[in-house]
């Protein structure tokens, strides 16, 4: 990421999530709060800058014209990954809440994510991890919005290639003795191998037993030469944004990871299966590359 300003990617993932939140009937994920935490400033920029990439001759059509083209795009490149992902693990959190009446809820690289904003259950203690541009950006648009922080949630600022999890969360006020439910959303893209290992180990490292986490990751097709259009896209999409993706991992390599640190695999969704759960009654497609994973600490 380019470290001197928020995340680009962050606020384009809010911005997708606004756009279905707000016009789109059968919703894959309502994230109601999604376009009050960007504003409508944060909104618009957004959105026409991602209408000068995707159709350079947008200077010669009308607002109607323009929109009947960008939004399939967004429905098509951009939605199926952050509206499913983010579903998945609020539906995964649920459940665990259910089972751990005291918990945690771990945000890693939490961008704009809005479940601080959302969440009713003053039993979970929330931490959001992210880039200290990112953080200080969202904390700057909650005091515009709510003008207080919610009492049960802890900003932490962190790089994930520099700074060790365990050292900043326990910094935090993070208590490695009551069951936790780890979120790691959009974030195994830009690791290295090494460095997705490096927080396995640090999660397990602070992980009560019966803590749970869960993750979205590009899987060993993602650089290949076959790999889907839209898979290509947004690779290069990505890197031109200052965030550039650096791994494609096979189930493997997430399975031998971790087992090494006492994690065992209790679910793994593929593409057809994320297709199956959350777009079989809608015109989207689930992306041909990523999976989800959800293991428990034993």
């Amino acid at each position: 990421m380019i470290e001197t300003q928020e995340s680009t990617t962050a606020k384009i993932c809010s911005f997708v999530r606004a756009y279905h939140a707000n016009f789109i009937k059968n919703k894959i994920f309502d994230d109601y709060y999604a376009f009050e935490i960007m504003g409508k400033d944060e909104y618009e920029e957004t959105k026409n800058s991602l209408v000068k990439k995707f159709l350079p001759c947008y200077k010669y059509k009308t607002l109607e014209e323009i929109n009947n083209l960008f939004y399939p795009l967004i429905n098509n490149y951009f939605a199926p990954i952050l509206l499913s992902r983010i579903a998945f693990a609020e539906k995964e959190f649920k459940i665990f809440s259910s089972i751990h009446k005291t918990c945690q809820y771990v945000i890693c690289g939490a961008g704009l994510d809005t479940f601080s904003l959302r969440n009713d259950n003053s039993n979970v203690r929330i931490f959001e991890l992210d880039h200290p541009s990112t953080q200080k950006y969202k904390l700057k648009r909650i005091y515009e919005l709510l003008c207080n922080i919610p009492k049960n949630t802890t900003f932490v600022s962190i790089d994930f290639e520099k700074e060790k999890m365990v050292d900043v969360l326990i910094k935090s006020g993070f208590n490695p003795e009551i069951p936790t439910f780890f979120s790691i959303l959009g974030v195994t893209y830009y690791l290295s191998l090494y460095t997705f290992e490096q927080s396995i180990k640090d999660i397990s490292s602070l992980a009560a037993n019966g803590s749970e986490v869960i993750y979205d990751y590009p899987d060993e097709t993602t650089f290949s030469k076959k790999a889907a259009g839209r898979v290509q896209f947004l690779t290069k999409f990505t890197e031109n944004c200052g965030e550039k993706m650096k791994h494609g991992f096979s189930f493997k390599e997430n399975l031998n990871i971790l087992e090494k640190y006492n994690f065992n695999v209790i679910k793994h969704l593929s593409p057809n299966e994320i297709q199956k759960h959350f777009f079989e009654n809608t015109e989207q497609q689930a992306y041909e590359n990523v999976h989800f994973v959800g293991a428990i600490k034993y």
